[in-house]
């Protein structure tokens, strides 16, 4: 490669971190996030973010599709495509006779794609995974047995995984794509529950639960395409992604108060705590044309194989002296259904007929298990509804911006057992969420014929 063109890769890397800065400034907050490693991020980027997600078989030289690696060897011999995009929403959630609304923003991800050489293309990136962040309480609970001392309690959490992504696709013939990523993730999260009397002889107890992330893992992604005629095609997707042990600790420290003097404090610490799940994902895309895809997923995450430490967010006076340990059946396995279409009336036609307009939806069986003990059977779901349009600017600027905006419905419904009543409660959230990015498309290998 050329000296131009490593100063632009640096380049590439340093907007890539500047985005992960700004992921600091967590975009959601609901109590939902504290189970599991907190609330899954969608691996979407802005130009399916109104499809559903879907893109199993999307391949398109003017996209970056990071779900399916086998898609970077569509990059084109002059193109350097460099995509981000940014999330606003606002969220109510229902808890019992509790609701609140809640706004956010975030950034999604940043990515860079180039053809490194013939019918190869590279791709690198950064993007959450999931997201950790709630904050609620309750008071004056009348404690069982007694008439005048009431119990409070109070939990908040924050954290949540990140990943660092480098991957290549290679189409070693026609029909045929192949395309891995490797991955490195990391990330954290603290835990803190604490439950009061008020009755001031009476002995708190505080529970603060840490861990703490740092793995590879790698995604292999397949893509075959098989013409229906002239103008029509079928491109098949699938992906593995590799789920393996982590050696990393998770940490719960206990604490008996008298008022706000701790009179004692314990430590449990879980060795190789924690377990990244295996994942299929399969999906085929009709193409009619240059205007017109048709696609469907399926996507598996086997969450309930994986070891993740119990207890994760509890806190109780009966279980002062349990043991802390790292089980399987801590989540449930996660399967997601999606759907969506996009359609540009005239690729080369005026402007406002080369903007392309999505539609889209899914449905999934969330991993979180708000009662590991089985007494709520229920699984929580959640299902979304997509519309987008992408405006190109060809010949305005030099680096041909593309703006894709995309407005998502989605709503949630996490049955979990109320330990106080020891029935079965609900809690249910709503999304309504406005999904910005742009891709920049620049020509880094022009030939300049002198006459």
């Amino acid at each position: 490669m050329t000296q131009s063109i490593m100063n632009k890769i640096k380049l590439a890397f340093i907007a890539a971190s500047f985005a992960l800065a700004a992921h600091a400034q967590n975009g959601i907050n609901t109590p939902y996030s504290r189970y599991g490693f907190g609330i899954q991020s969608e691996r979407a980027m802005g130009f399916n973010k109104g499809m559903g997600g879907v893109a199993q078989g999307f391949r398109n030289g003017q996209e970056v599709n990071i779900a399916n690696p086998a898609s970077y060897s569509a990059v084109d011999s002059l193109t350097a495509l460099f995509d981000m995009g940014i999330s606003l929403q606002n969220s109510n959630h229902k808890m019992g006779g509790l609701q609140q609304n809640i706004r956010n923003s975030s950034f999604d991800y940043f990515a860079f794609q180039f053809r490194a050489f013939k019918n190869v293309g590279m791709t690198v990136g950064i993007m959450p995974i999931t997201n950790i962040k709630y904050n609620f309480s309750s008071s004056n609970e009348t404690l069982a047995g007694t008439e005048n001392v009431t119990s409070s309690y109070s939990f908040n959490g924050d954290g949540g995984l990140r990943e660092v992504f480098f991957g290549t696709g290679w189409r070693p013939f026609r029909p045929i794509s192949l395309g891995f990523n490797v991955r490195y993730i990391w990330g954290d999260y603290t835990h803190n529950a604490r439950m009061s009397f008020s009755d001031q002889s009476a002995f708190n107890l505080a529970r603060t639960y840490t861990g703490e992330v740092g793995t590879y893992s790698w995604q292999a992604g397949l893509q075959y395409i098989q013409p229906l005629n002239k103008k029509d095609k079928l491109v098949f997707g699938a992906t593995y992604t590799y789920g393996h042990r982590l050696g990393s600790e998770a940490i719960r420290t206990t604490q008996t108060l008298n008022s706000s003097t701790v009179e004692e404090a314990t430590s449990d610490t879980i060795r190789n705590a924690f377990q990244l799940p295996h994942a299929i994902g399969a999906g085929v895309t009709y193409y009619h044309s240059n205007n017109l895809r048709i696609g469907a997923d399926f996507e598996l995450q086997k969450w309930s194989e994986c070891r993740f430490p119990n207890q994760q967010t509890g806190v109780s006076s009966s279980t002062i002296s349990d043991v802390y340990t790292s089980t399987t059946g801590q989540l449930n396995d996660r399967t997601k259904i999606s759907a969506g279409l996009d359609w540009t009336p005239d690729p080369e036609g005026k402007r406002i007929k080369q903007c392309t307009y999505k539609v889209g939806g899914y449905f999934s069986q969330t991993y979180a298990k708000a009662d590991p003990s089985g007494t709520i059977t229920d699984k929580p779901y959640e299902f979304g509804v997509s519309a987008g349009l992408t405006i190109p600017f060809k010949g305005t600027w030099r680096m041909n911006p593309k703006i894709n905006v995309a407005v998502q419905w989605t709503h949630t419904n996490i049955p979990y057992l109320n330990t106080a009543t020891m029935k079965k409660n609900t809690l249910t959230e709503n999304y309504l969420r406005l999904c910005v990015g742009i891709t920049f498309s620049q020509q880094w290998f022009q030939k300049w014929k002198v006459q």
